[in-house]
């Protein structure tokens, strides 16, 4: 890969990078457009140090999106269970359905967490020119 080529990959990157930070700020609007655009320009990187990155991004929002799934339907089965609970008066099966509302949340939260550390850090790599692992 000559010069000019790696340069534009890297300047890419970071752009890719900087739409995941945003898009914590547009509701997850933005989310979309960085996996569409490692999707359409990874195999120009393939079999260089900046293949992993658009790897890493990759995983890193499917990962993300499954266990952001999973944490959703732990809060509707509580929502459900709640409801469901106030009609029959069941103490029980309040208590259980909060107690998949906080495991929600908790799976919701370390995704979150977890998707801005994969972010910084291969970000962090990216301008420091080297591949994530």
């Amino acid at each position: 890969m000559d010069n000019d080529k790696e340069r534009s990959l890297i300047a890419y990157n970071h752009i890719t990078y900087l739409l995941n930070i945003v898009s914590y700020f547009t509701a997850g609007l933005l989310w979309i457009a960085p996996i569409v655009m490692n999707y359409v320009r990874r195999h120009e990187a393939d079999g260089t140090w900046l293949a992993t990155h658009f790897d890493w991004q990759i995983k890193t929002f499917w990962y993300s999106i499954f266990f952001f799934v999973i944490g959703m339907i732990l809060l509707f089965i509580s929502f459900g269970g709640l409801g469901i609970s106030a009609v029959m008066d069941s103490g029980h099966l309040a208590a259980g359905s909060l107690l998949f509302a906080f495991l929600g949340v908790a799976v919701i939260g370390v995704t979150v967490v977890w998707h801005l550390y994969r972010i910084i850090r291969g970000w962090i790599a990216l301008a420091s020119n080297r591949p994530v692992p």
